[in-house]
């Protein structure tokens, strides 16, 4: 492995650091749970807020173009998620999309009444799944398998299977186009949560043959804390999905204000309600930042990364256990490690200038995201990372003390 600065003086994606806004005395490897502020963009909101709101008032539907602002936005997203821009769909959350395209999976395959998931999936993708089941009664019912059980668990009942491409505890990755075949060869449909992939690394959906995905816009896409999500229908399906949230401007005429609902054309018929013009500005502005980039090299580099800072934690941190893949091919952009007193250290780390972030019951999860990232950084981080464990500067009360937002 090639020494950190070297390693950075050839860095062919060194000069998109200066995309993005990053506060002094600070290494961030949290960039999997929130993006750091795109540069540029708090001057965006401004004018979007001043400008586009404060002058223009409900003008600004039109005059700003507020009105086309999801399909644009939803247009970037679908390059780096390797889908037809047409397929795509941006609003709402993540919880109400799993929702969306989950209750059209289902009803796609109306004799089936299964959903499979992975048992350690995020919990709101349960959660959703167990209450959509429960809602629609009739025999519909969650399961869960590991990954190790998952390609048995699938069988001639499973309607749709909901899986995380990478795990939001461990970083590891499912093979998204072998899963899917496998899911496909069973007579299911296969939905995929690209939470921890979008914006992290080369996404192919279209090529994977996947059915459904959905994605969050706040973590490696940048688009700030709650940016609005998104959704991915295969062209396949779209004409043939009825949605269970028929909201307005999914209506084909939402300003004829007609009585009945009749679905958009389209993937536009995934549209529930009013777009967040505030929110999805932000996430707009903050996808700017992957122009001219080559997703390839943003991989080349996150496993670059994970693997110098797994060398250098595991020669430094002894007591500390990787729960990561080491296989480039089975993780996500992450490298997650196990500790009992996980969460006091990682309050000292935070507390010494290093932002990772914690996962019950034991994880100390760190994120690589290579666009802002340097290979001093990772060494540096691990540096710290020793003397918080050597010295014992996670042993004390103040870091044993929970907060709301672990």
């Amino acid at each position: 492995m090639a020494r950190a600065d070297e390693a950075d003086r050839l860095d062919p994606l060194k000069a998109f650091r200066e995309r993005f806004a990053l506060p002094e005395g600070v290494i961030y490897l949290d960039g999997n749970s929130l993006g750091v502020l795109p540069a540029g963009l708090s001057a965006h909101m401004k004018d979007v807020v001043e400008q586009q709101w404060g002058e223009r008032l409900v003008r600004g539907w039109n005059d700003a173009g507020w009105i086309d602002l999801p399909a644009r936005v939803a247009g970037k997203i679908a390059r780096l998620v390797g889908a037809k821009k047409d397929s795509v769909a941006v609003g709402d959350s993540t919880t109400i999309n799993v929702f969306k395209v989950l209750s059209a999976a289902l009803s796609l395959r109306p004799d089936r009444r299964v959903i499979l998931s992975d048992r350690n999936n995020f919990p709101t993708d349960l959660y959703v799944a167990d209450g959509l089941a429960r809602l629609l009664g009739q025999g519909y019912e969650l399961k869960l398998a590991t990954a190790d059980e998952m390609e048995d668990a699938i069988d001639e009942n499973v309607a749709a299977v909901l899986l995380t491409e990478v795990d939001y505890r461990t970083g590891r990755r499912y093979d998204m186009a072998a899963m899917t075949k496998h899911i496909h060869d069973k007579g299911a449909l296969a939905i995929w949560d690209l939470c921890h992939s979008a914006g992290a690394f080369p996404v192919h959906l279209d090529a994977a043959g996947a059915d459904f995905a959905i994605g969050c816009g706040y973590k490696y896409l940048n688009g700030g804390p709650g940016a609005p999500a998104f959704l991915y229908i295969a062209e396949r399906h779209v004409a043939h999905v009825a949605p269970a949230l028929s909201g307005w401007m999914g209506h084909q005429t939402p300003f004829a204000f007609t009585e009945n609902y009749t679905p958009a054309d389209g993937i536009a018929r995934m549209m529930v309600g009013t777009p967040p013009i505030l929110s999805m500005s932000s996430l707009d502005r903050a996808l700017d930042a992957f122009d001219g980039v080559d997703m390839a090299l943003v991989r080349e580099k996150s496993q670059q990364l994970c693997d110098r800072f797994i060398a250098e934690v595991e020669q430094r941190c002894p007591e500390l256990e990787l729960a990561t893949p080491r296989d480039h091919d089975q993780r996500g952009s992450q490298v997650s490690f196990r500790h009992p007193e996980g969460y006091a250290v990682m309050q000292a780390l935070i507390a010494n200038g290093v932002i990772g972030d914690f996962r019950a019951p034991d994880i100390l999860r760190f994120g690589m995201t290579p666009l802002y990232l340097s290979h001093a950084d990772i060494v540096t981080a691990a540096e710290i990372l020793e003397r918080v464990m050597r010295e014992r500067l996670w042993d004390q009360e103040i870091y044993r003390k929970r907060a709301k937002v672990t």
